[in-house]
Parts: C-alpha cells; sequence; structure tokens
C-alpha cells in the first residue's frame, strides 16, 4: 500500500558537449516501505508528450538502479538542456509507480574558433582603410568587429595587434578592437600599410583567428579615392531627376507664355474693335469698284465708282461722299468749263448720317451719283 518514494524532489545533471555516447550522467533512487516483493522498485521513462520524444531519444534509465545515461554526442550550440521524466513502479499488485523529473544540462565547450565580421575576410586582396596624413595621434583608422559562437568564458574575445608595415604607428584595443594612430604620420611612413590583427576567446585551450586589413596615407585625399561603384547608380538617379525637373519646368513656362500671348491678342482685338474708329478702304467695297484719291480734282478723302456702259457709249460716275465730315466743302470738274463743277457737301445731313453696318461695311444709299452721256 505504499508507493515508491525518490529522495529528491527533482534532479539535475550535467554532461559537456561533445560526448561519448551512452555517457553516465547521474542515477536516481527511489525507496518503497513495503517488505518483500512490493518493496522491489524498477525504473523507465514515462510515457512522453509529443513534445517531449526528442529529448527521450538522447536519454536512456537502467531499469535496477536507476543511472541516467546520455546516448549520443551533444552539441551545446543546438541543445543546451535536456528534459524528462523517470518513473519508479514497485513490484506489488497492483504495482505503485511515482514520477520525478529529471534535467540534463548541456555544459559548454571551447570548441568555436571566432569568426570576423569586419574588415570581410574573403575579399582579395583586403580592402584598404583611407587615413589623411595631417591624422594626429589616437585618429580611429577602424575598427574589427568578431564573434564567437561559444557561451561564458568561452566567447571572451580580446584583440592584439600581431604584425604591421609600421608596428609604431598603429594601435589595437585589447577588448574593442578598435584601430587607432598612436603616433602622427610622417614623411617616412610607406602610404600603403599593412596590419594583421590577432582575435583570440578566453577558452582552455583558447582559439584565435586572424583578420588582415589594409591603409593607405594620404594627403589631402578627396572623393575622388573613394570607390565609386555605389555612388554611380544614386549619381545617376539623382541627374535623371534633375533632367526631367528641368524638362518639365521649361515645357510649362512654354504653355504659360503661348496662353497668356494668346488672351493678350483677344484682349487686343477685342478692344480695338469697341473704342477705334473704323476706316474704309479699298478691300470694304465690292469687287467691281475701282477708286481714285488725290491724283485728279478729287480730295484724297472722296472715293467713286465709274461704270462703263457698252451700248449707248455713255459714261456713269457714282462720287461717295468724304468719310471725315470735318472737310470742307469741295469742288469737282466734270469737263464742262466752269458750268460743269459741281459742289459736294463736306458731310452728310445728322438726320442722314451713315453707320457702319458690319466690319465696316456702309449702305450704298450715302453715295453721289453723276452720269454723263
Amino acid at each position: 500500500d505504499n508507493a515508491p518514494v525518490f529522495n529528491q524532489t527533482s534532479y539535475t545533471m550535467y554532461v559537456r558537449e561533445n560526448n561519448e555516447p551512452a555517457a553516465l550522467v547521474g542515477a536516481v533512487r527511489a525507496a518503497d516501505e513495503d517488505v518483500g516483493p512490493n518493496s522491489k522498485v524498477s525504473y523507465s521513462l514515462a510515457p512522453a508528450r509529443p513534445a517531449e520524444r526528442a529529448p527521450r531519444s538522447y536519454v536512456s534509465v537502467n531499469s535496477e538502479n536507476g543511472k541516467v545515461f546520455v546516448l549520443r554526442p551533444l552539441d551545446y550550440e543546438q541543445v543546451r538542456q535536456l528534459e524528462v521524466v523517470v518513473s519508479a513502479a514497485d513490484s506489488g499488485s497492483p504495482p505503485l509507480s511515482a514520477n520525478v523529473t529529471v534535467r540534463i544540462v548541456v555544459v559548454d565547450e571551447n570548441d568555436n574558433a571566432p569568426v570576423v565580421l569586419h574588415p570581410a575576410q574573403d575579399s582579395s586582396p583586403p580592402s584598404s582603410e583611407l587615413v589623411p596624413t595631417s591624422a594626429e595621434a589616437g585618429y580611429l583608422v577602424t575598427k574589427v568587429v568578431a564573434v564567437d559562437a561559444d557561451s561564458g568564458q568561452n566567447s571572451w574575445l580580446s584583440y592584439h595587434l600581431l604584425k604591421a608595415t609600421e608596428p609604431g604607428l598603429f594601435a589595437v584595443g585589447a577588448q574593442t578592437g578598435e584601430v587607432r594612430l598612436r603616433r602622427p604620420v610622417s614623411e617616412r611612413d610607406a602610404v600603403k600599410q599593412k596590419l594583421v590583427v590577432l582575435v583570440r576567446d578566453n577558452g582552455r585551450p583558447p582559439l584565435s583567428a586572424t583578420a588582415v586589413l589594409g591603409a593607405l596615407l594620404l594627403d589631402g585625399f578627396s572623393d575622388a579615392h573613394m570607390p565609386r561603384s555605389g555612388l554611380a547608380p544614386e549619381d545617376e538617379g539623382g541627374s535623371l531627376t534633375l533632367y526631367l525637373i528641368v524638362s518639365l519646368a521649361l515645357v510649362s513656362l512654354l504653355f504659360l507664355a503661348s496662353a497668356a500671348a494668346f488672351v493678350a491678342c483677344k484682349v487686343c482685338k477685342r478692344k480695338a474693335l469697341k473704342e477705334g474708329t473704323v476706316l474704309y478702304g479699298p478691300g470694304d467695297f465690292q469687287s467691281g469698284v475701282a477708286h481714285a484719291a488725290g491724283t485728279g480734282t478729287l480730295p484724297h478723302a472722296y472715293c467713286y465708282e465709274v461704270s462703263l456702259t457698252t451700248g449707248s457709249g455713255s459714261s456713269e460716275f457714282k462720287f461717295l461722299k468724304p468719310v471725315l465730315a470735318s472737310l470742307p466743302p469741295q469742288r469737282c470738274g466734270t469737263g464742262g468749263g466752269a458750268d460743269g463743277e459741281e459742289d459736294f457737301p463736306s458731310g452728310l445731313p445728322p438726320a442722314e448720317q451713315p453707320r457702319p453696318q458690319s466690319h465696316g461695311t456702309l449702305p450704298a444709299a450715302p453715295f453721289g451719283k453723276l452720269a454723263f452721256d
């Protein structure tokens, strides 16, 4: 009537990574207060939930003495710990049992060397940093960045200057990896400098890696010494955008100028039609009319129409009254001497003053007519 009782409420065991297969990591123990066959205890792994099937494949328990074994090598970077449930059952009928949790912790070993992230070590030749010759002591040249996949003290990294063209020119921070100038640049220093930085972890035994980098000592360097591959697409895109903006602005200005000129022309024409005095020239009369002014006895302001008849041989003149009402009366000779002269009034009576009808065309009524047979 007594179930087995474990001597601990839980167990924690440790195993180093890269262990040997079937490595012993500990044991569990349970006791039963019954006597005889009912007090005999056997150990086994309790039925696992689906999430615990993977840990069960790594662990085994001896059914008689409760020893716990790790069946396969473990990698700390992949598995940090395992957790299983061990069951202890007596031999009674019905059998009684008890469960306990066993946690197996994987201990990290120094099995990973540092990895250099910057400067990149896959390029050949190594990348070069630009250093002005006017730089003072303490000038930051670059920084070496590295990581270690191990944990704890095994992942602690230190940096050391292993080799340099001018050993006294550069210094490397042991904890930060910063490469700085130890002294100002002199004329005796070579333009091209090569440095080898050692990166070492704190494991036992320690593992290390090296970073190779270059430096160029230049006097008054500018953007011409910088790599252009990464800047070219951006510059081309900026130039194209500028061209598009300028073209759009020019097209807009031309459109606005054309629209303004068109509107101004329309306004001027409309203003001239509303406010200006209309003078009638040869184009305002019918096509069968001939004009004469200033060469005979008629003044420039008179217009007349000549019609020739073919039947009787007589000629007929139609005299137009002057357009300008301010002119004095004129006398026109008809070829018959003094008796043949006729006075033409300088203007129309107020009641009969003609008005332009449409586009400068005068009615036919105001015009004088003189016929010769």
